[in-house]
């Protein structure tokens, strides 16, 4: 079971430093925009998020996951392909991005959600805010949300010929 929580903490390390990945290439791609301005404030969100992560895994114990590191590597390649800009494209591989990291803070929001659950047979975990850190999630969804609704609309609404 101690490997079974080391291993379930390490793949949703590896999921952060996917999404802070993800975020510096919307940065790069859009940091003249108000998406690349929103793209740095977010990553540091996740990382400030990925430290207390770090600090839990620290309390509990590493695995040894070189496979699951591997698999986030190639996972973030392939994204970057897709993300490439490309007027044709209307902003797809941005949109799925943006997805991408609601996805991704759901999973984080469902992570601070069981811990407390957890650390009631397992002291190794830290006796942390976790409410805070779900609400924080919750909050960063719903920024993240915002700009893929807006987005929706430039990559899947027709161009308005005149």
């Amino acid at each position: 079971m101690k490997q079974a929580l080391a291993t379930y903490l390490h793949d949703h390390l590896a999921g952060s430093h996917f999404a802070i990945r993800l975020l510096d290439s919307l940065y790069e791609q859009y940091r003249e925009e108000d998406l690349g301005d929103f793209a740095f404030a977010m990553r540091e969100e996740v990382k400030q998020d990925q430290i207390t992560l770090q600090t839990i895994i620290d309390s509990v114990g590493s695995a040894n996951l070189d496979l699951t590191e591997a698999a986030g590597w190639l996972m973030e390649k392939a994204s970057q392909f897709k993300l490439q800009r490309d007027d044709s494209s209307g902003g797809l591989g941005t949109f799925e991005a943006l997805e991408t990291l609601t996805l991704g803070i759901r999973g984080k929001w469902a992570l601070w959600k069981v811990l407390p659950l957890i650390r009631e047979a397992d002291q190794r975990i830290p006796n942390l805010d976790f409410e805070e850190l779900r609400a924080r999630a919750d909050e960063q969804f719903a920024r993240v949300e915002e700009q893929r609704m807006k987005l929706a609309q430039f990559t899947f609404w027709p161009a308005v010929k005149t």
